[in-house]
């Protein structure tokens, strides 16, 4: 068995998490996703066994969304049914974005940032999965990250509802340098794209490190692009992107989203390796 993940505490925070987070949109959306390869939504059976795995493995940060489709009621169900599944992992989920399927049967996204749809999606979550508490809530860009900190005040509606008891740390899932440091300045965590293709958000990675923050790095394989399967190089390149990755003292963890099992246990030996190296 491969050794477990450790944890680290994130930077502000009482919260310690797992240097590798479980991103769960393929639990319940396969529509208007970027991934190369084709993938089958997993049955209730198959997430379960997806969910024993990644905490065999020592992961304990589940990272879902009202934007993933179903994945949050899916979450929520499997919680209910199976005794002490919830007490084991910390939960990250988001505001801002939502998914909708439109009569013809296709799915798209549209985003309300203010401070009542920010309540009500809150609420929403909660009840989805089945929890009185969600350790991290993330505002969900949609790229205008400095506008919509700065004329929603979606931050300042996070941080009373962290005050409320309803969430225990806020941030922002951002798509820009400045809007990643504004969230900063802001919140406690902010989930940042950094990968071998894509390094052009690093110094939110700095200014956390300097600034005492949370930083969630997305898309670290670039969306599977980074480390196509099936190449005799896929294994190097996940390792590279996961050196590259956890280089950074910053990083509290990176949200990694397979739903294959071999690729999953591949991915925590590489995390593990990088983080020895």
């Amino acid at each position: 068995m491969t050794q477990r993940l450790g944890r680290k505490r994130i930077a502000g925070t009482d919260l310690e998490v797992s240097p590798l987070g479980f991103g769960t949109v393929k639990f319940g959306r396969d529509q208007g996703v970027k991934y190369p390869e084709h993938f089958t939504i997993p049955d209730d059976r198959e997430m379960v066994n997806l969910l024993t795995l990644a905490h065999d493995l020592g992961m304990n940060l589940l990272d879902t969304a009202p934007a993933y489709g179903t994945s949050e009621e899916r979450l929520g169900q499997l919680f209910a049914k199976h005794k002490g599944l919830r007490e084991q992992w910390v939960i990250c989920s988001k505001v801002g974005e939502e998914f909708i399927t439109l009569e013809n049967g296709q799915g798209e996204s549209y985003f309300d940032f203010s401070e009542q749809h920010i309540r009500f999606s809150v609420e929403r979550s909660l009840k989805r999965l089945n929890t009185d508490v969600i350790e991290l809530m993330l505002v969900h860009s949609n790229g205008d990250d400095v506008n919509i900190i700065e004329q929603t005040g979606c931050l300042e509606v996070l941080a009373d509802l962290k005050k409320e008891g309803k969430i225990l740390a806020s941030g922002m899932s951002t798509k820009t340098v400045e809007g990643g440091i504004l969230a900063l300045k802001h919140s406690d965590v902010a989930m940042v794209t950094y990968n071998l293709n894509e390094q052009g958000e690093k110094p939110v990675l700095d200014f956390a490190l300097e600034h005492g923050k949370g930083i969630f790095i997305k898309k670290a394989f670039a969306s599977g692009h980074a480390c196509l399967s099936g190449h005799l190089a896929n294994e190097n390149r996940v390792l590279e992107s996961m050196k590259l990755v956890f280089s950074h003292p910053a990083v509290s963890s990176a949200i990694v989203g397979t739903i294959n099992p071999a690729h999953m246990q591949q991915n925590v030996e590489a995390c593990l390796e990088a983080c020895w190296t």
